[in-house]
Order: structure tokens, then sequence, then C-alpha cells
């Protein structure tokens, strides 16, 4: 027995025929003497059909892609001309169905006698490990894309932490407030785009966060956009991101805040500061949902829910040809009013408890409650920067003093007024924004910065001191 196998096995025709590899044996011309069972099985060639034959043009005729693959450039041909081994692991052979399969192959030369005489192919079949590797790398490039979004994300969440109340509710339980809570709650479960509007210090941006907090997308990250603080090319570069090389600067590709606002809310601040430019490309993104980044010609699809913001009057923008009309009623589906708060005074007492509450916990006070005396003088004031000047008003108090009770002394009488001009708000704020960065020594960012005061971006404050022609001494 053992010598009968041990003659089978001497058979070199039977042990090829077992191997799970394609092979071939050529002569020098590139005609098929050898087809193995493999080849049969992996070409759907038989050996009948191909021996004596040249064996490219049945199924290493055409590349990949299609195109043609001459018999002269093949390197299974090369070998049998020349007697040089090679290894190749990008090629495709195709079957005598008309489909093809990518394949991993040696060519060895054989010779008789020290001269060449042949060759002999060794393919094999590696689309497993083709579509493996393709899964690997689509795999690594969404893990890396996760890594990108989530370190974004993490960097702008964290600056977000920093922002004064930006974690509060809308405080206050006047008619006006409450009705305000209402028309968020019903607005809030849909997707419709909002717009709110109101003077500088209402609370739209908190209005817009409870919006988007009591929302489906509250999962997803709501991404805030300062349209006032950008020139309308860098504002660009924010919206959309841009491409490595894009620009002078742009060193890397950066994702911009419309990619970041994913499955989420995108808020867009002061969007009555947009030029036209910025204004017709904002209207094609709410429009279509999709984008290109600054030098890409890839285009880009998002998933957002806008919501606005402004202190301008944009119905009249648009009469004097500032704001486009279709991007307003694009943008002006749910109209949210900020009521100033001259208007909701009786929320006073429970805005201030709140507020001093928070800065018991930020200056390490205990302090407990407003005087009388203050509550009445409050009041009597007009607030034209409302409650963001409730909130430094108090803060500027407790700073100065340690007493249990707070007690403030006075507010500034020129501010008293019942009718206020445009002219005068601005002025107002100009004296405003001057007494606190001259408190400040002119310092503007940081701790002990005005815009921390002021409870504005440091880019925010910038521009209202460039917009009232403030500037140091």
């Amino acid at each position: 027995m053992t010598s009968e196998i041990r003659t089978l096995l001497s058979d070199s025709q039977l042990l090829l025929n077992a191997v799970g590899e394609g092979i071939y044996g050529f002569d020098t011309e590139g005609k098929a003497i050898f087809i193995n069972a493999a080849a049969e099985r992996l070409t759907g060639w038989t050996a009948q059909e191909l021996l004596g034959k040249n064996i490219h043009q049945y199924h290493h005729h055409s590349h990949a892609d299609g195109s043609p693959y001459h018999v002269n450039e093949c390197k299974i041909y090369a070998t049998a001309q020349d007697g040089q081994s090679r290894q190749v692991n990008n090629e495709v052979f195709w079957r005598k169905d008309g489909s093809s399969f990518p394949v991993e192959y040696t060519s060895t030369p054989v010779y008789h006698q020290n001269k060449l005489v042949g060759a002999v192919a060794v393919f094999r079949d590696v689309t497993k490990q083709k579509s493996d590797e393709q899964a690997l790398r689509f795999a690594l490039n969404k893990i890396q894309q996760l890594s990108e979004q989530l370190q974004l994300e993490n960097s702008y969440l964290q600056s977000e932490l920093n922002l004064r109340w930006s974690k509060s509710e809308l405080t206050g339980d006047s008619p006006r407030i409450e009705q305000v809570k209402a028309k968020i709650s019903l607005v809030a479960k849909t997707d419709s785009t909002v717009l709110i509007y109101g003077e500088n210090g209402t609370g739209k941006e908190l209005a817009a966060r409870q919006i988007h907090q009591q929302s489906l997308r509250a999962n997803s990250a709501m991404i805030k956009v300062n349209c006032a603080a950008f020139t309308p090319s860098l504002l660009e570069s924010e919206l959309f991101g841009h491409e490595k090389g894009a620009f002078t600067g742009a060193i890397e590709r950066r994702k911009g805040k419309f990619e970041l606002a994913h499955n989420g809310t995108l808020f867009l601040d002061e969007i009555g500061e947009l030029s036209q430019e910025a204004q017709s490309k904002l209207l094609r993104v709410i429009q279509e949902q999709e984008f290109e980044r600054v030098g890409g010609n890839k285009t880009i699809k998002v998933n957002i829910r806008i919501i606005a913001a402004t202190n301008r009057n944009l119905p009249e923008m648009v009469a004097q040809g500032q704001f486009r009309m279709d991007l307003y009623y694009r943008l002006n589906v749910f109209p949210i009013e900020m009521p100033p708060l001259r208007e909701r005074k009786e929320d006073l007492p429970l805005l201030s408890q709140v507020i001093i509450a928070r800065l018991n916990k930020k200056l390490s006070r205990s302090c407990n409650e407003l005087s009388q005396k203050s509550l009445e003088l409050m009041n009597a004031y007009q607030w034209p920067g409302n409650v963001r000047e409730l909130q430094n008003v108090i803060e500027r108090e407790m700073i100065l003093s340690n007493d249990k009770k707070l007690t403030i002394s006075e507010l500034t009488s020129a501010h008293q007024t019942e009718h206020m001009t445009h002219t005068t708000l601005s002025m107002i704020e100009k004296a405003h924004i001057k007494r606190v960065l001259e408190d400040c020594n002119w310092k503007i960012g940081g701790n002990q910065g005005a815009a921390k005061i002021l409870g504005l971006p440091d880019s925010t404050l910038r521009s209202r001191m460039n917009k009232l022609g403030i500037a140091r001494p």
C-alpha cells in the first residue's frame, strides 16, 4: 500500500491538480501546455479550450477598468521571454462568463539543460482579501472621521461651557416670558426654522438653547456662529470649512460649523450682519441641505435645524435691499420675539435671585438677597441693556460688597427715559462698554477682561467697539 501511494505522489500532474491555486504551464511563445483543475474552476475555461493557445487573449486581455492589456505588456508572457521571475498582486483575470476577479500570481521561468523552455504561473483568487481590506480601510476612515468630529465638537463644547449663563433656563413668570416659553414648547419638537428677534441682552441665545434642548436633536450638538464676528471671506470658511491650501494660511483641511452641526442645530446669531454674498450661499444651503468646502468640489450633505437671531429690523432691511427677501422668508418660518426687560419688570425679583445664586458660586460669596431699596430703584430703571445689563450690574455690586444683603447704590439716570431712540441706545451702549473697559484697564480678554464682565465673546466685543468707534485713549 505504501509503495502504491509513493507511486501516485510521484505523478507530478496528479499533485498539481490537487492544489488549490490555479497553475498554468507555458512555452516560450506563451501558449498553454499545462492547466490544472483549480485553474479551470477559477476561470471557467477548460483545459481542452485553452491548451496550445495563448491564454492572455482569453482572460488576461484587459485591466480591471476594462482598458486593453496588450500581450507584450503581460508579466507572465515577459517571464517566458526573458526568464525573470515576477510577483503581481494588482491585476484581474476574466472568467469565461465575462466577469472578472482580482488575482495575485507569480510567474517563474522553467529551464531545461540551462535553456529557457517556458514559464509556470501560479495564481489565486483574492476577492475576499480585497473585500476585507476595503472594509478595513472604510472602517478606519470612518473611525478617523468620527474621531475628528468628536475632537472638533469637544473643542467647541469646551469653549461653549465657558460662556456665561449658557446653560440657564429662561427665568420669569410674567405674561410676556410665559408667552415665549409656550412658543418654544410648540416649535421645539419640529424641525421648523426659527427666527428669534429682540434687543441686545434679552436672551435670544438662551431661547435658542431651550428650543434645541427640548427638540428631538437634543442629543446632538447645537453649534453657534456669530455672523458679526467674521469678515465675509472668513465667515464662509467658518460656516462651510475649507480644504488644505484653499487660501493663504489654510495649512490643513478644516470642517465648518455646518458639518459640526450635522444631525443637530445650527444657531446663526446676528444674522442681520451677513453680507449679500454670504446671504446667497446660506440660502442655498438651507434649501438644498448641501454645500462645498472653500477650495473643494465635493458636495457635502447635512441634516441640520436652523435657528437664527437678530436685533435688526429685517423687514426694513429687505425693503432697503440690504437683506434678501427669499432668505428672510426662509428664516422667518416661526418668529419668536424676546421682550425687553423694561416690559417685564415683574420678573426682576426672580431674575435677581437666580443671578445672585450663580454669582455666589462664581465669586465664592454668600449673598442672600437684594435690598428692598434696590428693587425699587431697579423697577424705576428702564434697562436699555436688558438682562445682560442686570447681570453685569449685580456682579459689579457683588464684587464691591461683602454684605449678605446686596444693595445697589445707583443706576445711571441718563438711562431712565420712557422713550429711547436707536441713537440714544447706541450712545448708552457705547458709554457702558467704555466704562467697563476703563474699569478693566482696557483689557478685553481673559477672566478679568471686559468681555467676560460684559458677557460677550472677545471677538463680539471687538466688533462692537469697532462699530461704536470705541478706542483706547
